[in-house]
């Protein structure tokens, strides 16, 4: 009986509760508003961090982390031109000091990360880091944190709850920052990865990075990732056959951005730690 109730439930709720995406119009299930995913993101970003840090595994490498700073600074200032409204937004970046992941994410609110793996296995050059990070930054500029995170509550948290803090250990996260965390290691639907493929790519070209570093990303995410490691980028961002094609059809739609004159505006971004 308690199954039935549920799966009417799961049936009647996106009817009460459907969004609009606030870059690309598409309807969103929604039961979390984008306010709550931010707030519980913001807890659980500090939360997740915190022990890290400890550890000394944020921004150890200054080099690193003011790489990626200066990247990312360059595409959250045109995020900002997306959605004038997440200039409010408290943007932050870390880089963790974990060599055998290859992942990043940007959560609701513009909490970002990036492992350091993903730059020691990949090798990228700025232009390829740009398309990893404006990729993230469209995922939050698209609600996807607060839509996954509906999708989890609506469904049953604590099945998948387990999986977030055996990966977390020593992190205490509950309710909605527990959703929040887990939404980040949730797989991103296929509509969403190609929003954030559209958008991503536009942000990098309008920043000044090449569009064609989104082809040669990819490439070299395939190619790199039989050779070992915990490659999480691809669990969170499946990657169907199409995906490269489809991003190279997009390079000569995003050339125009990427060659104009101009210098590009900066985000004022702040240090992770505050």
């Amino acid at each position: 009986m308690k199954g039935r109730i549920l799966t009417l439930l799961v049936l009647i709720l996106p009817i009460f509760a459907c969004a609009t995406n606030p870059v690309t119009g598409r309807s969103q299930f929604m039961i979390v508003s984008e306010k709550e995913a931010i707030s519980a993101s913001s807890e659980a970003y500090v939360k997740m961090l915190a022990p890290l840090d400890k550890n000394g595994k944020i921004d150890s490498d200054p080099a690193l982390a003011m790489r990626v700073n200066r990247i990312t600074a360059r595409l959250i200032a045109q995020a900002v031109i997306f959605r004038s409204e997440t200039k409010s937004w408290d943007w932050r970046v870390s880089v963790i000091d974990e060599p055998e992941t290859v992942n990043a994410f940007c959560m609701a609110g513009g909490k970002m990360a990036i492992y350091s793996g993903l730059v020691f296995k990949l090798q990228p050059t700025d232009d390829e880091l740009a398309q990893v990070m404006g990729h993230e930054i469209a995922h939050a500029l698209s609600a996807h944190t607060a839509e996954k995170m509906s999708v989890a509550l609506a469904t049953d948290l604590a099945v998948t709850a387990f999986a977030v803090t055996r990966d977390e250990p020593g992190v205490a996260l509950a309710g909605a920052s527990l959703a929040a965390a887990l939404a980040i290691k949730l797989p991103n639907s296929r509509t969403a990865e190609s929003e954030s493929d559209v958008i991503g790519i536009e942000l990098a070209a309008r920043a000044g990075y090449d569009p064609q570093a989104a082809v040669s990303l990819w490439q070299k995410m395939a190619r790199t990732s039989g050779n070992g490691g915990r490659f999480d980028f691809f669990s969170t961002h499946p990657a169907p056959d199409k995906r490269i094609e489809n991003l190279r059809k997009l390079v000569p739609k995003m050339m125009p951005y990427y060659q104009q004159e101009g210098a590009r505006p900066v985000y004022p971004l702040k240090s992770s730690r505050g």
